[in-house]
């Protein structure tokens, strides 16, 4: 699976996707779904739009990668997770399915077999709607045998370049596979190397497009439970996503049964602001203590710390403290060159043997003059930041999905 083993376990293109989704009945055309791709932010876009739609009177499937502690992250119904005993019998009846001697036998990759997984779940549960998101890429992804009644496109960034193309505009073309004939498509940032890319997949496709830059932002704002100075932008992208989610709800069998609700996020009618909170979304700009104050990210790219590097620099703290690491396919050098000079540093590596080994970061980091010391797990990095802070230092953890997920798995977290 490509969460452990990086690129051997990357297995793009749907024949066995289609195969199983075959074999389960085609579970995922029996309720409508929303779409969202991107190389950051689909996460937070996705959460944001499953909980507006939960909040709108709707039983909302969401489907999500990775996880960070609990594998059933992945699959929720209106917030709750899939149960562990669906998860044991779905793997078990698999096995004992593609066990029979017959000459379809399928060898699903670990992603391709989860979304079978959350497809069905949906299906048995009935939801109204599900919230897709991409798991890598778009074109040749495993969600991507839904015909959705929305695709979303969150931002393009040079990201997984090995498996999706060394520029914006390959990248771009990449993503806007999940663009299907007369389906609406929302576009949450666009440079002049990517616009040209989406307005020609879209006239192919007859699909209507809509550029969330372009989009009248409501005044007042919603109160969104949105943390970290990137989901400014990820904002316009959900709200431009809700005006055409308003435009279809006659696609969605239950119609919504609190009307008023998506009409006020987008600044009509005259009642009070609804907060959207509780997103269930960890690791973004996540706060596990105050005195000192941590914050956890997994913001794990060059695009993610163009925003991550000049917040975590803008705290007013005695003493900044940062535990760092980063796995072997991301731009190591790229993201150093944006860490602020006059933090601490606790290098370290995730449980994973893709993670850069922390003495390597810390050579890397020195070319940078950025200082500090090694650590060979994260729980030990993280110890020692709190055992030298003052209540008046502030910590960050990131670098990584992983070094995210190991703090987030520690007997050492405390949080208060």
């Amino acid at each position: 699976m490509f969460e452990r083993q990086g690129s051997s376990g990357y297995k793009p293109g749907l024949q066995t996707t289609e195969a199983l989704d075959a074999h389960y009945g085609h579970p995922h055309r029996r309720y409508p779904t929303i779409h969202v791709a991107g190389t950051n932010g689909k996460g937070s876009v996705s959460h944001a739009l499953a909980r507006i739609l939960q909040d709108a009177g709707l039983r909302v499937g969401l489907y999500t990668s990775p996880h960070l502690v609990d594998f059933r992250e992945r699959i929720r119904v209106n917030g709750e997770y899939i149960p562990e005993q669906y998860v044991v019998d779905f793997v078990e009846n698999f096995v004992q399915w593609n066990h029979q001697p017959t000459p379809n036998t399928q060898h699903p990759s670990f992603f391709e077999l989860t979304t079978a997984m959350a497809f069905k779940y949906f299906a048995d549960e009935q939801v109204d709607v599900a919230v897709i998101e991409v798991g890598l890429g778009g074109r040749l992804d495993s969600t991507n045998i839904i015909t959705p009644m929305l695709s979303v496109i969150t931002n393009i960034a040079l990201d997984h370049t090995q498996f999706l193309g060394s520029t914006l505009a390959e990248i771009a073309a990449e993503k806007a596979g999940i663009i299907k004939r007369g389906v609406p498509v929302v576009i949450g940032e666009a440079t002049p190397e990517t616009r040209p890319v989406f307005e020609q997949k879209a006239r192919e496709m007859e699909a209507p497009i809509f550029f969330a830059e372009e989009f009248e932002m409501p005044t007042p704002l919603p109160d969104f439970e949105l943390k970290g100075a990137y989901q400014q932008k990820n904002l316009r992208t959900i709200l431009c996503a809700v005006a055409q989610i308003k435009n279809l709800q006659l696609k969605i069998k239950n119609s919504i049964s609190q009307p008023n609700i998506l009409p006020s996020l987008l600044g009509e009618g005259s009642g009070e602001r609804p907060s959207i909170q509780n997103l269930g979304l960890m690791g973004r700009w996540q706060t596990l203590q105050t005195q000192p104050l941590v914050i956890c990210d997994t913001g794990h790219n060059p695009a993610a710390w163009e925003y991550l590097a000049p917040q975590i620099a803008a705290q007013k703290c005695r003493q900044l403290r940062i535990v760092f690491g980063m796995v072997d396919d991301k731009d190591l050098n790229a993201v150093l060159a944006m860490l602020p000079k006059n933090a601490v540093y606790y290098f370290t590596q995730a449980a994973s043997h893709r993670a850069i080994p922390a003495d390597r970061v810390a050579e890397k980091a020195a070319t940078h003059n950025l200082c500090g010391t090694t650590y060979p797990t994260v729980a030990e990095a993280y110890r020692q930041a709190l055992a030298d802070a003052t209540p008046d230092d502030f910590i960050f953890v990131g670098g990584s999905s992983y070094v995210v997920a190991d703090l987030l798995s520690s007997n050492d977290l405390e949080t208060k």
